[in-house]
């Protein structure tokens, strides 16, 4: 589960702050994962530059990437995602359950937020707001809507933008990473318990306005 692994590999061929990390997986083992690098950054709208014209600027898509690692157990992604969340410097690692949104009366919110979370934005101008590497995509959004997801989230003070709100000098050993391993747990887990688990790694006493 290499998961820290390939988010320095990105992190170096992009050279962009990191907003947050994001890795989704359905319920039902032995399926792909989807790990999201959303970036914090802007690049113009057109390459083409024209004396005295200001030309707009877009906000850098994310970057969606398919994960075949073959695995039984939730927990298991856990470890992996706690561990890359510990060693760059997060404050907590989120996990939520989802529950299956394809039933009657299931609200609009549920929808947007399966297909956002498996990498598709596409109500939202194309696909301008990520670039998706994913040959399976609408099979694990069809088995996300029958049997639910779990996403996970951290936002990254190395390489990220939240090194600017920092006064946690507990867990910090080197710079905005620890070095250390991480000394949390998985949490055991339970599909038919939609819900949110939140791994404490570190603290913030400071909001970025």
């Amino acid at each position: 589960m290499q998961i820290l692994d390939t988010i320095l590999a990105h992190v170096a061929a992009m050279r962009l702050p990191l907003y947050a990390v994001t890795l989704s997986a359905v319920a039902k083992s032995k399926t792909p994962v989807m790990l999201i690098l959303h970036w914090h950054g802007f690049r113009r709208h057109t390459a083409l530059k024209l004396d005295g014209v200001e030309t707009p600027l877009r906000s850098v898509a994310g970057s969606a990437l398919q994960i075949n690692t073959p695995w039984q157990e939730v927990e298991t992604w856990d470890e992996a995602m706690l561990e890359a969340a510990w060693r760059l410097g997060a404050w907590d690692l989120e996990r939520e359950t989802f529950r299956p949104w394809w039933r009657l009366n299931a609200p609009l919110e549920e929808t947007v937020a399966c297909h956002r979370a498996f990498g598709d934005y596409r109500e939202e101008e194309g696909d301008s707001h990520i670039m998706v590497n994913s040959p399976d995509q609408a099979e694990l959004l069809e088995l996300a809507a029958m049997r639910g997801y779990i996403r996970w989230i951290f936002r990254p003070r190395r390489y990220g933008i939240w090194k600017e709100v920092d006064d946690d000098d507990i867990t910090r050993d080197n710079g905005d990473c620890r070095t250390t391993p991480c000394p949390v747990r998985a949490a055991p887990f339970d599909r038919h318990r939609p819900g949110r688990r939140i791994y404490r790694l570190g603290r913030a006493g400071s909001l970025l306005i």
